[in-house]
């Protein structure tokens, strides 16, 4: 397949870098001194138990690339102002988008902004599963176990691109699941993500100093249950024990949780927030739900989410 990746950085570049090395024509979207080091000398993977450098395209003018079959946007939601409309050069009538970024309706403005292009639905929803970070210009460090992507039809069809998708993505040795209910998986992910994002940057402490704390454990448990009645509010098909089995999986691995958000907030730098802890909010107002633990996140953490070095502490 002829792929484009939108935002090549810590994910995008992993991704991009598996599917280039599993033969497709991938081009990477960079800028600065990583595109230098990718264009100068590849793009260097580095996993737990071994590294490589995979030759791939890479350029910061999606124009000079032109439409291609899959692009996969895996930029920060908060650069989607700028980001969305530059790759509309990489989009034709054959042209998949694949919508990697955090939150349940981030996709839902790259659609909008796509349906003009096209004559029918483009955007494919997905969540991606991985530990990644960029640690110089050119380089793209995975770490743990868990890698994948799971993504699917916004109609819950089976269709034909899915499957060709899903065959460039595992051939390409990335673990993928094509499902028929995106939601669930959406929403089942964001539960979590939300969550541990919302807690961990309005406390400016890890879910390791967090969950031992019963007054803690309690409001990360009422902000996942608050979540909970509202993807149920809006239908959304979540499994009875999302809470509990999700509560579980966090104090099993506390040593291993690390938010992004809440590391841009102690670096001050811009955050996610209005992706995560302010979809909660909009989709309780969308579901009649209340949300208070998410409001009082969303309002204390909100004069930082531009990014402000001066007054991250």
């Amino acid at each position: 397949m002829k792929i484009a990746v939108m935002g090549a950085g810590s994910i995008g570049g992993y991704f991009g870098g598996m599917l280039a090395q599993g033969g497709h024509q991938v081009t990477l979207i960079a800028r600065g001194a990583h595109r230098q080091a990718i264009e100068a000398h590849g793009l260097k993977i580095v996993t737990d138990d071994r590294e490589f450098t995979v030759r791939c395209a890479t350029t910061d003018d999606p124009i000079s690339v032109g439409p291609v079959e899959l692009v996969l946007l895996t930029v920060k939601t908060y650069h989607n102002a700028q980001a969305v409309p530059a790759m509309l050069p990489l989009i034709d009538e054959d042209t998949a988008v694949l919508c990697l970024q955090n939150g349940i309706d981030s996709y839902q403005a790259v659609a909008q902004a796509v349906a003009p292009v096209v004559r029918s639905k483009k955007v494919l929803p997905g969540a991606a599963y991985i530990e990644a970070s960029r640690p110089d210009p050119g380089v793209v460090r995975q770490s743990g176990q868990v890698v994948r992507i799971v993504f699917g039809e916004l109609d819950g069809s089976d269709s034909d691109r899915g499957q060709l998708i899903l065959r460039a993505l595992e051939q390409s040795g990335i673990p993928a699941q094509f499902t028929q209910d995106i939601q669930q998986t959406l929403w089942t992910k964001f539960i979590f993500i939300a969550t541990m994002a919302g807690v961990t940057t309005l406390s400016r402490q890890t879910m390791a100093q967090l969950v031992p704390r019963p007054e803690w454990r309690e409001a990360i448990i009422d902000c996942m249950r608050e979540i909970e009645v509202v993807a149920r509010a809006l239908g959304v098909n979540l499994a009875e024990d999302v809470v509990s089995s999700t509560m579980s999986y966090i104090e099993g691995s506390l040593e291993q949780m690390h938010a992004s958000m809440h590391a841009d907030v102690v670096a001050g730098r811009p955050l996610e927030l209005d992706a995560l802890n302010g979809a909660v909010v909009r989709a309780g107002r969308m579901a009649q739900a209340p949300t208070p633990v998410n409001n009082l996140i969303y309002a204390m953490v909100n004069p930082f989410k531009g990014g402000h070095p001066e007054q991250a502490r």
